[in-house]
């Protein structure tokens, strides 16, 4: 005879100051959900809390639970509780035992996304970030069957050296974009192109090989990387611990302006503090903007020394004992941004949230999961 269980899984007490942040729920929200195939993480999340990104603090998630999250399928129940006299967010499994103990679930049972998968798969193992020149030692494509100058899937290719011990499947990448900090103008690291897959067929010096998928048309000269490990799907998002700070320096997919499910590149990767699953505000740059009133007295620049070290600007000398006047009135204000005289620089202003998926040195990629107005290069994104 079948015997229905059901197992309550308690997860935590829904705080309402966690960590000195308030985790609301949100107007209107559901008494449960029954979760189904398609549903995300974050979209359950958007059911039930005002800020999505704080479901690790509902549910009580530690570090490593968010790197290894506990996984939830089609058919849980997500409910709230309010038996404690405060509601508390709980999730409900059904199993099924069988005689004489043997639980019974479906095979073909698929744990639910943090966001949606087929979105961001191209961006999972492709692009490459690299440092300047980090392909010129890579594997490269000598020459290809028959003379052929574009090389295509089925067509054997040959490469200068691949040993047995470096790996059977490879991916063909050539330099591209070259990705700078719009503030420090620094060099972050040089985007490869993805084109295609190669599997070596025979190692040595030379080596050979079969394109086995071609994005773009492959050529001569063009390198190649081992393909590695499987990418990471399975991740949860959470704030930064820390306070980071950077700017989208990138939109994919030929667009100019970016929306909801959107692809960007942000100024910022491990170096930095960013880690997968990480959600950032996105704020719109504050433009500067002439004051339409000016303080004359400020800006003229017969003022006295005095009088300019009491309006709050830095005075200094030079090496020949002349004055230096810095007419920036508060660089901290402005975040270290220097102004001209009789100019404002207007607050930044929040247009949406994004999520990082994937993670370099300097770089990282992620997806905007939420816009209220277009999201394009240069907007700011920091720890919400």
């Amino acid at each position: 005879m079948f015997r229905n269980i059901i197992t309550l899984l308690t997860f935590c007490c829904l705080s309402f100051h966690l960590n000195a942040q308030e985790v609301e729920l949100k107007k209107n929200h559901p008494e449960r959900h029954v979760v189904v195939k398609g549903d995300t993480l974050w979209g359950i999340s958007s059911k039930f809390l005002k800020d999505p990104w704080l479901w690790p603090k509902v549910w009580q998630l530690n570090r490593s639970q968010i790197k290894n999250p506990h996984l939830i399928y089609p058919g849980d129940v997500v409910f709230l509780d309010y038996s404690s006299g405060k509601p508390e967010l709980r999730l409900l499994r059904e199993t099924i035992t069988l005689q004489p103990g043997v639980v019974e679930e479906p095979l073909d049972k698929v744990a639910i996304s943090t966001i949606p998968l087929n979105v961001i798969a191209p961006f999972l193992s492709q692009p490459l970030v690299i440092e300047k020149d980090q392909l010129a030692n890579s594997p490269r494509i000598i020459a290809g069957q028959d003379n052929r100058v574009v090389l295509s899937p089925g067509t054997k290719i040959y490469i200068n050296k691949i040993e047995e011990e470096d790996g059977l499947d490879w991916f063909v990448y050539r330099p591209g974009q070259t990705l700078i900090d719009p503030d420090s103008k620094e060099t972050l690291g040089v985007e490869a192109t993805y084109l295609g897959d190669a599997r070596i067929t025979k190692y040595g010096e030379p080596a050979s090989a079969n394109i086995s998928k071609a994005k773009e048309e492959i050529f001569t000269k063009d390198r190649l990387v081992p393909a590695g490990d499987e990418a990471i799907t399975n991740f949860v998002p959470h704030a930064p611990d820390t306070e980071i700070k950077g700017r989208i320096i990138k939109i994919y997919g030929g667009l100019a302006e970016a929306g909801p499910e959107s692809i960007v590149a942000i100024s910022r990767g491990s170096q930095d503090g960013v880690e997968i699953g990480h959600v950032l505000a996105i704020n719109r740059y504050g433009r500067v903007i002439k004051d339409p009133e000016p303080n004359k007295e400020a800006i003229d620049k017969s003022a006295t020394k005095s009088k300019l070290k009491e309006l709050n600007f830095e005075v200094s000398k030079d090496a020949d004992g002349k004055a230096i006047v810095n007419f920036e009135k508060n660089t901290e204000k402005n975040g270290g941004l220097i102004l001209e005289p009789g100019m404002i620089k207007l607050p930044d202003e929040r247009v949406g949230l994004m999520m990082v998926f994937r993670v370099f040195d300097r770089i990282s990629y992620g997806i905007i999961m939420q816009a209220s107005e277009p999201v394009n290069t240069k907007d700011a994104v920091q720890t919400p």
